[in-house]
């Protein structure tokens, strides 16, 4: 779905009724639309790409405003352009691990990182094109006027540029795609409220943050434009680390994000706990975004719905592993043994079913084992009551850890079991239904 641009307000409610109304249709037809960021391993999730920009309301006949973020016709619009460019890079550099929060969910957990969505570790993505002009400004290249400069760069041009050009990464979680930004990382099953709210937040304070320098930058220099392009190369220069072109899915880049010393923030809780960082406090309370006690509620209601959503998975888990996935097991273990049974009355030399039957055997007995590790996990995580952030915190790490083991036996057992004895769709029934 790609819906038209609105204002922020209405986009969010607008997306929720899309998202009522899809889980309304399909309960007519005997369905359930679950908008889980992850159904299934190995195959492509579901997210949600914020298309985001900001006007500014020039009179009142002006309905729509002026796009901040469309590159004008003449340099001194290009140079309004870049600074407020600058501000979003700013923003996201300093406040990338609150954005991180925004999308932190259990079902987004399973996403991020995973084969074809954006990685857990925040970046922008800008283009060639931009890129080249940003480190042109960053190393102080071009002439002494900003007029000049811009002209030498080729920004007075920008707008001849086609918009397909800066539309060719897609594994970056933030990136420049031609008059407007994406935030990638959002999951299906979340509604844009928050992630947005913080993303309008971090760039809020990075406006903040230029236009007070800009105002002492203005003291020493007469020309307006050529103040602002000062304080836009200072930026670029102090964000370069957040600006990434190469493919965010690599094990190259998170070596190369860690040297540079952005944050990889795989799991929900870890991603959490920045919004109630000190950072976080002070910008949503100085910014009247949230109290400090409206930011410890939505802390507290987040990891506490990471924690019962963890749970549900893990009990789900455990009653199919006890009434569907084991007693398939043991009845088609039954049937190779009654097979076995009868070749060797008839004489039958070779009896292939116990070699079969001794491979299941050995698969229920690890799955056995590591059920009683998922109700060892669950047992300790409900003692833990009155700690919901150390009930996360033992989730993320051994019940994700162990779910993956018993899913891992599972997923064996599968591609063992007959048809007939198993209980369940298939992967390769639900994937491609005949």
């Amino acid at each position: 779905m790609a819906p038209y641009f609105e204002e922020t307000d209405l986009a969010v409610d607008h997306n929720q009724l899309v998202m009522a109304t899809l889980r309304r249709v399909a309960l007519r037809h005997g369905l359930q639309a679950l908008l889980h960021e992850k159904p299934f391993a190995g195959i492509n999730g579901s997210g949600k790409h914020c298309n985001w920009s900001m006007s500014v309301i020039a009179d009142s006949s002006d309905i729509d405003g002026v796009n901040l973020l469309k590159p004008g016709k003449t340099p001194h619009h290009n140079i309004r352009f870049l600074i407020f460019l600058a501000a979003v890079l700013k923003g996201v550099h300093k406040h990338s691990g609150l954005l991180r929060a925004g999308i932190g969910t259990s079902g987004n957990e399973h996403r991020l990182g995973a084969n074809e969505a954006p990685p857990a570790i925040i970046s922008v993505f800008m283009g060639d094109m931009l890129t080249r002009v940003i480190e042109e400004i960053a190393a102080g290249k071009g002439s002494a006027t900003a007029k000049e400069q811009m002209i030498k760069l080729g920004v007075e041009k920008l707008p001849e540029v086609r918009r397909d050009n800066t539309d060719r990464n897609r594994t970056s979680p933030f990136a420049f795609t031609g008059q407007k930004f994406e935030f990638r990382a959002v999951g299906s099953s979340a509604s844009i409220a928050f992630p947005v709210a913080l993303l309008n937040t971090a760039v809020a304070d990075a406006i903040g943050e230029i236009t007070e320098t800009l105002r002492e930058t203005l003291k020493k220099t007469k020309s307006v434009d050529d103040a602002v392009l000062k304080v836009v190369r200072d930026v670029f220069k102090d964000t370069a680390a957040i600006r990434f072109e190469g493919n965010n899915y690599s094990e190259e880049w998170v070596k190369e994000a860690e040297k540079r010393g952005l944050p990889n923030l795989r799991r929900t809780p870890e991603a959490l706990k920045q919004m109630i960082s000190k950072q976080s406090r002070s910008v949503l309370t100085k910014l009247g975004v949230l109290t400090k006690e409206e930011l410890e509620s939505r802390y507290h209601v987040r990891v506490e719905r990471y924690v019962k959503d963890m749970l549900i998975e893990l009990y789900t888990l455990r009653e199919m592993v006890d009434t569907l996935v084991i007693p398939a097991a043991y009845s088609y273990l039954g049937q190779l043994a009654d097979a076995a049974s009868q070749a060797k009355t008839a004489g039958i030399a070779v009896i292939p079913q116990v070699t079969t039957a001794n491979q299941v055997g050995e698969l229920v007995q690890e799955l056995q084992e590591y059920r009683e590790d998922l109700s060892d996990v669950i047992a300790r995580v409900e003692a833990k009551h009155d700690d919901p952030s150390g009930q996360a915190e033992m989730l993320t790490s051994e019940g994700a850890d162990t779910m993956a083991e018993v899913r891992k036996v599972c997923d064996a057992l599968e591609l063992s079991v007959s048809d007939d004895c198993w209980p369940l769709p298939k992967y390769r029934e639900m994937l491609f239904p005949v």
